[in-house]
């Protein structure tokens, strides 16, 4: 007997559909085949699939078994595919119809249990983008699987449920999410905005960043507050709209790390990988490829810090994602494509020793060492850093005062300031596909940026001053809007083209 049970595959975050088919026959030599282009977590599903129906009570079929993953010429991977074998498997052996409309997804424990299996809410968008109404998912994996809205979930606990409710014996319950707990997932959680000593500059510096979605990059001897600084950013920037939030749950989805019993992701991704990293764990790799570092920051903060001490691969390989927004990985038979649109805050220190200019410490480093250290950050990836910050050591008689006192804009004041510039963007940007100012194209910056009397001469002045590129001409313009939207102002004024141009002027102290 011949069923086919439907299911998906991932390549990337593109997500296609799959045909289990499951063909019982009493003629042939007694055992399971899986064909189909699988792989190995693929083919151990054979195993798993047969321990979880003997430790379920149930009698496996001892005919030839042959499960064919169609199309044969996708590549599948992945320990999602038990749940469809095994429902596949029930329905030719009970003689009961597959339901209508409905895909299949779940690893199985050995006990029949099922357990939590990422890329559940890609399997949901996949399923609302297809006119399936319906969707099996192991319990841990509810939540997330109903995020998307619009689908029956089932939220399969074991197989002997799974059974019963195939066999019509005793129905599984609809999830519904209303009754579920709703808790904001992050990785970090830094509120450290208001400890901040001194350093207004760079406070200020961080607030624009979080308000437009500028880079950042700070240069100063240990212990200036350079790190202290960049992880603060997570305390003032807004949580993820319900776009941004669908877009960054389908990549920690593919990933695998939403957690059990979890939905949408609400807080902005703060990456922070060490600067050991490898060029695959920066941009993603693998035979059929997943996400790096760049990705996983995809509409959050990718902190890089001591950024001089990465490799010059890795560098240099921000040059297309800080550009477009995305990153291609290329493999021999295909090529995949991660969004990549975060906000790179990077610190570094100004030589190896790292007291180039430190009024309060000797360097130690010959001119050549600093010059090659230098080196390491190319003139096109400083190009594309928004903010270049000098931050100096704190002043002795700032450190003993209350920490409390040394802001003049508490947490909430700043959080309200960005909350409100996030809104006018939102407003500016609604029938565009972009979010913030720093995602203005080119050809659209006369649209969205006019200017007020006089800030545009200055703009002028300043190229000329400074020698500026044609990419730091329009990241000046952008760096002002945000400064305008900061100041509510619909012109750009010339004290907004002034503070956005003393952001470029100096560097390395």
């Amino acid at each position: 007997m011949l069923v086919k049970v439907k299911s998906i595959a991932n390549r990337g975050i593109q997500t296609f559909g799959v045909d289990v088919e499951v063909n019982i026959s009493n003629r042939g030599i007694p055992g399971l085949e899986i064909v189909g282009l699988a792989d190995k977590s693929v083919a151990e599903s054979r195993d798993r699939v047969k321990t979880a129906f003997q430790n379920s009570g149930l009698k496996f079929p001892n005919k030839k078994i042959t499960i064919n993953l169609a199309p044969a010429d996708l590549h599948k991977e992945g320990s999602f595919y038990d749940l469809p074998i095994a429902t596949g498997l029930i329905c030719a052996l009970l003689e009961v119809p597959v339901p209508e409309n409905s895909l299949f997804f779940g690893e199985l424990s050995f006990d029949g249990s099922l357990r939590h299996t990422k890329g559940s809410f890609l399997l949901s968008l996949f399923a609302k983008e297809n006119n399936f109404t319906t969707v099996f998912v192991p319990s841990p994996c509810a939540r997330e699987a109903s995020s998307v809205g619009g689908l029956t979930v089932y939220s399969v606990k074991n197989l002997s449920s799974l059974i019963n409710h195939l066999t019509g014996k005793k129905y599984i319950k609809k999830f519904n999410s209303v009754n579920e707990k709703n808790e904001k997932y992050s990785e970090q959680d830094f509120s450290e905005y208001n400890y901040i000593v001194g350093q207004e500059q760079a406070k200020r510096a961080l607030q624009i960043c979080a308000a437009g979605g500028h880079n950042l990059i700070m240069i100063g001897p240990p212990g200036s507050g350079k790190t202290m600084i960049a992880k603060s950013i997570d305390s003032i920037i807004p949580d993820l709209s319900e776009e941004e939030s669908v877009e960054v749950t389908k990549i920690y989805s593919l990933v695998g790390k939403i957690p059990p019993n979890f939905g949408l992701l609400k807080r902005r991704p703060f990456r922070s990988p060490h600067h050991t990293i490898s060029y695959a764990g920066m941009v993603g790799g693998g035979n059929n490829p997943v996400p790096g570092e760049i990705t996983l920051a995809h509409r959050g903060v990718l902190f890089m810090d001591e950024f001089s001490e990465f490799s010059r691969q890795v560098i240099e390989s921000l040059r297309q994602p800080l550009e477009s927004g995305k990153i291609v990985v290329s493999r021999s038979r295909f090529s995949t494509e991660f969004p990549s649109r975060f906000i790179l805050v990077a610190s570094s220190n100004p030589c190896p020793c790292g007291f180039y200019g430190d009024p309060n410490h000797q360097c130690t480093c010959t001119e050549n060492k600093i010059k090659n250290y230098r080196a390491k950050l190319s003139g096109p990836i400083l190009d594309r850093i928004d903010i270049h910050i000098n931050v100096l050591p704190v002043e002795k008689k700032l450190l003993i005062k209350d920490s409390s006192t040394n802001s003049n804009e508490t947490l909430n004041f700043v959080k309200k300031g960005i909350s409100n510039t996030r809104l006018i963007q939102q407003k500016r940007f609604k029938d565009e596909k972009i979010f913030t100012n720093s995602e203005i194209p080119n050809s659209q910056i006369e649209k969205f940026c006019s200017f007020g009397k006089g800030s545009k001469r200055l703009l002028e002045q300043a190229i000329d001053a400074y020698h500026l590129s044609a990419r730091a001409y329009f990241k000046i313009i952008r760096v002002a809007r945000t400064i305008a939207d900061l100041d509510e102002k619909n012109d750009i004024e010339i004290n907004h083209i002034a503070e956005a141009v003393q952001y470029r002027s100096k560097f390395f102290l």
